[in-house]
């Protein structure tokens, strides 16, 4: 780490936060944070976001260079196996995450290729898309904003027809998503759709329009897609007016530096977890080249500032240095609206760590 960089230090804090995180939750995952004492809501199976935490573990490996570091992350992403083969295209999110930032990890290759294959047997030709799953209770055939990042590099990585269904899948989701399904597109993109066989799609209201982290994953499945020649390929003029469409819609190059929990209530509570997404999106954008390459690429970096001086706990005799607050779990739920949110912290590292030059944004 480049310690004299303000994101060498904000990457520093963030990271003496993992460790002290790992003492609290040993063999759990931790899910949300508490604002005021850092005290971590936990999991035992790591639930759809144990990647997260797996990948947090492997981005201080990197930066410590330290042999325990790496095998408490290997540790830590060989209890995530079970969810192989779980019925949930949250795959992508558990899987990608927690061993892309493993470049060096034969273990964690391996189970990437098996979730990749295990995704790719998952995908219904019929909707055209691998299915939001049972796992977590509710209708299976599902397409939400939150199934395609991750999945995408993790389909495209399969072997045999993966590239080819990661498209598939990445373009089902964008055309309901920007309103090209049989609803049409009045308002705000809607991420979340079910599919019948007799009927067709129609527009869920959970979530709803307006929920934050559905502009910014959508955003960072396209990029990922973008610098992927073997996706982007496939249909490249769709994908670059896509990237255009979301970055226009979403207001992301011109509008707030951190997003509302809720577009439809600007004046209430943020969400840094969506703004710490979209910087990575960003970030790949800005590597993927095209015409705002460099303004992507200038944005990401204010956002990142922002959220590293405005959102980043320091010293405090009250509760933990390294913390990224007011990230919203659940705007419409009132569940953790102001907390400590584990994938906020780990993209808001994977961006640090980028700008810092200890990772490679086009791979992970």
């Amino acid at each position: 780490m480049t310690a004299d960089s303000w994101a060498g230090r904000a990457l520093a804090a963030v990271v003496d936060r993992v460790t002290a995180t790992e003492a609290e939750v040993g063999e759990r995952f931790p899910l949300y944070a508490e604002p005021g004492d850092g005290r971590w809501t936990t999991t035992g199976r790591g639930s759809w976001t144990g990647g997260f935490w797996a990948g947090l573990l492997w981005l201080r490996a990197r930066c410590t260079r330290s042999e325990a570091d790496r095998l408490a992350a290997a540790r830590c992403t060989a209890r995530l196996a079970p969810w192989v083969d779980t019925d949930t295209a949250t795959r992508g999110l558990i899987f990608w995450y927690a061993t892309a930032p493993a470049f060096d990890s034969e273990e964690a290759a391996a189970l990437r290729g098996a979730a990749g294959r295990a995704c790719l047997a998952s995908y219904d030709p019929e909707s055209g898309i691998v299915p939001w799953g049972a796992a977590f209770g509710g209708p299976r055939l599902l397409a939400r904003a939150d199934a395609v990042p991750g999945l995408v590099p993790l389909l495209a990585g399969a072997g045999g027809d993966g590239p080819a269904v990661a498209a598939a899948h990445l373009h089902r989701h964008l055309g309901l998503f920007l309103g090209e399904g049989p609803a049409g597109s009045v308002g705000r993109p809607k991420p979340a759709w079910q599919f019948d066989a007799a009927t067709g799609w129609r527009p869920r209201e959970d979530p709803a329009p307006g929920w934050s982290r559905g502009e910014a994953w959508m955003l960072l499945a396209v990029a990922d897609a973008r610098l992927r020649p073997d996706v982007a390929g496939r249909r490249p003029e769709r994908l670059a007016l896509a990237a255009e469409q979301l970055l226009a819609r979403t207001e992301v190059l011109t509008g707030p530096v951190v997003p509302p929990d809720d577009v439809s209530r600007p004046q209430g509570a943020v969400d840094t977890s969506a703004a710490a997404i979209t910087a990575v999106a960003l970030l790949k954008l800005g590597r993927a080249g095209g015409p705002r390459a460099a303004v992507c690429a200038h944005r990401a970096v204010a956002i990142l500032n922002r959220l590293v001086e405005a959102h980043l706990t320091g010293p405090d005799p009250g509760r933990p240095a390294g913390m990224l607050l007011d990230g919203c779990y659940d705007a419409a739920k009132g569940l953790a609206v102001r907390h400590e949110l584990i994938w906020g912290d780990f993209f808001l590292a994977l961006g640090l760590a980028a700008l810092d030059g200890l990772v490679d944004i086009t791979r992970v």
